[in-house]
């Protein structure tokens, strides 16, 4: 079985800046998880507008935050305002 070459990045230059700036402008989803121990199918299946969900959290616990389905960072939840915000407390 032969060896593998591995090609480092291209460095950026200014031609690759512009490239960069395009990409900031694509989407991506951001998620926080929130652990609800015993959460069953019935409980999702009962759920309506203004439902409130025990979760296994306080309100300063460390929740994970992830981009596009991998892990980015935790976070605590905040008020801001009449804002519920997340605070980046540890970026992995």
């Amino acid at each position: 079985m032969g060896a593998t070459a591995i090609t480092p990045p291209a460095p950026i230059t200014s031609d690759s800046g512009s490239l960069w700036t395009a990409a900031q402008s694509f989407s991506c989803h951001l998620g926080v998880e929130l652990p609800a121990a015993g959460f069953t199918v019935r409980d999702l299946l009962q759920l309506e507008p203004n439902s409130l969900l025990a979760t296994g959290c306080r309100q300063s616990s460390n929740v994970p935050v992830s981009v596009n389905g991998r892990l980015l960072a935790f976070a605590e939840f905040e008020v801001f305002g009449n804002k519920l915000v997340v605070r980046l407390t540890e970026l992995v």
